[in-house]
């Protein structure tokens, strides 16, 4: 399919997995992350992952490559667990408690993200 091949499409399917993501993790860690059951803040929170994801993830990855590397990759978790930690300092109605439960919405996210991109090559 090409619509699933241009930016936009791509940039729209990473904003819904973030916000699907966040509210995945946010009802496994109840009191950690909190985003007042507004759907808006889930949303917005969305948009500012996926953009931070765009930015300043790749800059964050290219500074940290020694651990990735000598981590065979495992410290990517850490990477993903600093990008939602710094959404929750930017965007405030979405609270995190500490950086361990921005680490386990890291992990949510990046399984939603790998199932969502499976479904989606299956097209």
């Amino acid at each position: 399919m090409e619509l699933i091949n241009k930016p936009l499409f791509k940039f729209i399917t990473r904003w819904l997995v973030c916000g699907l993501g966040l509210w995945i993790a946010a009802s496994f860690l109840g009191d950690s992350i909190s985003y007042g059951n507004e759907m808006s803040v889930i949303v917005i929170s969305g948009l500012v992952l996926a953009v931070i994801n765009v930015v300043i993830k790749p800059i964050l990855i290219i500074f940290s490559l020694p651990a990735i590397i000598l981590s065979l990759g495992l410290f990517m978790i850490v990477i993903n667990g600093l990008t939602v930690y710094l959404v929750s300092k930017l965007y405030t109605p979405l609270h995190i408690t500490n950086f361990w439960a921005a680490v386990f919405a890291g992990m949510m996210i990046g399984l939603v993200n790998y199932l969502i991109s499976a479904i989606l090559k299956e097209l």
